[in-house]
């Protein structure tokens, strides 16, 4: 069965145009247990919203797990992994962190209680109401 994460990036780092580029790609640099914790919990096929953080605030994509857990090698303290995922499609119209806040329906999801979180669980109903809020498909 599928599971739903929400990962965030800052633009200006790793954007959504450059995992599009890459395709399948190394999603590394996470320093946070609860959020490491997130990625060891991801299956292969599980998808993502590709979060845009900082300035933007905005579910600009989905991508998919390509690759479990593993070391990551700019972690020095050989404490925290990485997952690859890959780029499935943007979406039409990016959502926002605003528009998610104004949604009563959303006030539960982790990204709205856990702001900081850079990894984080999204819900089924939560997934699909914020693909039909973008237009874009959820599966």
């Amino acid at each position: 069965m599928t599971a739903y994460w929400l990962m965030k990036s800052e633009p200006g780092t790793w954007s959504w145009e450059d995992q599009v580029k890459a395709g399948t790609a190394e999603w590394d640099g996470v320093r946070n247990y609860q959020a490491s914790n997130n990625m060891k919990a991801m299956e292969l096929g599980d998808q993502a919203f590709f979060y845009h953080s900082v300035n933007e605030k905005q579910v600009v994509g989905i991508v998919e797990v390509a690759k479990l857990y593993y070391p990551d090698p700019s972690d020095a303290s050989g404490r925290f992994g990485m997952v690859d995922v890959k780029a499935l499609r943007p979406f039409v119209e990016p959502v926002t962190l605003a528009q998610i806040k104004a949604e009563p329906r959303l006030q539960d999801l982790a990204l709205v209680r856990q702001s900081r979180l850079s990894v984080l669980p999204v819900k089924k109903p939560e997934w699909d109401l914020i693909c039909k809020m973008g237009k874009t498909k959820p599966k």
